[in-house]
């Protein structure tokens, strides 16, 4: 499948889950207009996801910018030349300025994340969380707005989860491992289920942003 480039791949992708699971058409009107939120396949795209993760949207967008404003253009390059002393004045914790030293490493070493985009989700997956500080969620999350995988649904994050066991009427929130077993079935269109359930869950948040980036 081509990957997820446009609002109207979205739609596409909706109207197919729709018709497999109509569970999700009450969802969807819900939800009212689902995000794209495409961002490059590069070293930057990347290092916004590191930033946003265990912290609101909020701080993340703000430490985000004074990571922009410090290295600018904000590449692997750019970064080596800071010390951790500077990368934590913009707001990075200790493990997320290690995380980030670890990914100019593998890009030093050879490590084309645009290409790296293109390939199947699980070698993706495998390379990226072979870097030290990278687990799925953060790989989940690049191959899902950075490379546009059709296929990708981030089941570790915590919105997801609390959205899909109150959507769907469950005792209780699913781990990760059951939410993988729950969103099976909507494959091969897990990405655009995944945007679907962040904005059904930002409607009951009353606007607040729940998406990671």
């Amino acid at each position: 499948m081509k990957p997820i480039a446009t609002d109207e791949d979205i739609q596409a992708g909706l109207r197919k889950l729709i018709s497999s699971d109509p569970r999700l058409a009450d969802i969807a009107r819900v939800a009212g207009p689902i995000p794209l939120r495409r961002r490059n396949a590069d070293f930057e795209g990347l290092a916004q996801i590191i930033t946003g993760q265990q912290v609101s949207v909020a701080s993340a967008a703000a430490i985000f910018a004074r990571l922009q404003s410090l290295a600018s253009p904000l590449t692997s390059d750019n970064i080596r030349r800071f010390t951790d002393e500077d990368l934590a004045g913009a707001g990075l914790s200790r493990p997320k300025i290690r995380t980030l030293r670890a990914v100019c490493e593998a890009c030093h070493g050879g490590l084309d994340l645009a290409r790296l985009a293109e390939a199947p989700a699980e070698e993706a997956n495998a390379r990226l969380c072979e870097i030290k500080g990278i687990g799925r969620w953060t790989s989940d999350i690049f191959l899902l707005f950075c490379a546009g995988h059709p296929d990708i649904f981030p089941s570790g994050d915590l919105a997801l989860q609390v959205a899909v066991a109150n959507a769907l009427g469950l005792d209780e929130r699913p781990s990760q491992k059951e939410l993988d077993n729950i969103v099976e079935g909507w494959a091969p269109h897990r990405a655009v289920a995944a945007r679907l359930f962040w904005a059904w869950y930002r409607v009951q948040k009353q606007g607040k942003e729940t998406l990671p980036v």
